[in-house]
């Protein structure tokens, strides 16, 4: 008899699980990224990497975010509603190449002040300097011979999903020896056509475009 009302007990419990679940209409979704080495959030929680299995409830939506460097951030919103589209029992990201990635270099230069000395007359090597500088942003916002400073304006460039800002900054950094400090800034902002005078938007990069990655080496060897 134990049995019995054990067994009626178990039945009766998976009946009102089941129940349960039928009501609140709740689904499951496979979500897998074509990089299986890619960071998975849903609702901004780190999921898995790779492929991750989500659960929306009924009456309301999730979103999923697949991140990796070098690869644009891919983001998919779920929602099971009543006027919403059937959801899929599985789901793939095709994740795209991040365009200012590829554009880029990664560096240990950017950002920092290069001491660059020479040998050369200060008139001979203040007309060089401002000749590379404007070979690379011709437009210049200080220059003053005085000082010895250089700043050029920013150099803007939008991609998919980031935008770039470069300038090139020149200081005289000793008169004896010569040496001047060059700093090349490098900053990226994380959302296209962000505007160059947003500067609470613009963090250091730890990359360069490739137009600019041979700058600093070439005021080295030019003012030898």
């Amino acid at each position: 008899m134990k049995n019995i009302f054990r067994f009626l007990f178990i039945a009766f419990s998976l009946v009102s699980l089941l129940s349960f679940d039928a009501v609140a209409g709740k689904k499951k979704v496979i979500v897998s990224a074509s990089q299986n080495d890619a960071k998975i959030y849903v609702d901004g929680v780190l999921s898995g990497t790779g492929q991750v299995t989500i659960v929306v409830l009924d009456n309301s939506c999730v979103t999923v975010k697949a991140e990796k460097t070098g690869y644009l951030l891919a983001t998919v919103t779920f929602c099971n509603r009543k006027n919403a589209a059937a959801l899929p029992k599985s789901y793939y990201i095709d994740m795209v190449r991040d365009d200012s990635y590829d554009a880029s270099i990664q560096t240990d230069i950017a950002n920092i002040d290069m001491e660059v000395r020479t040998g050369k007359s200060y008139d001979d090597a203040w007309r060089l300097m401002n000749q590379i500088v404007v070979s690379y942003i011709d437009a210049i916002e200080i220059t003053d011979k005085e000082t010895g400073y250089i700043r050029t304006s920013w150099e803007v460039k939008s991609f998919s999903q980031n935008t770039i800002r470069t300038r090139i900054i020149v200081k005289l950094g000793s008169e004896n020896p010569l040496a001047f400090k060059v700093k090349l800034v490098s900053e990226y902002s994380n959302t296209p056509l962000t505007s160059v005078k947003s500067d609470e938007l613009f963090r250091e990069w730890d990359r360069v475009l490739r137009k600019y990655a041979n700058v600093l080496s070439e005021i080295q060897s030019r003012l030898q």
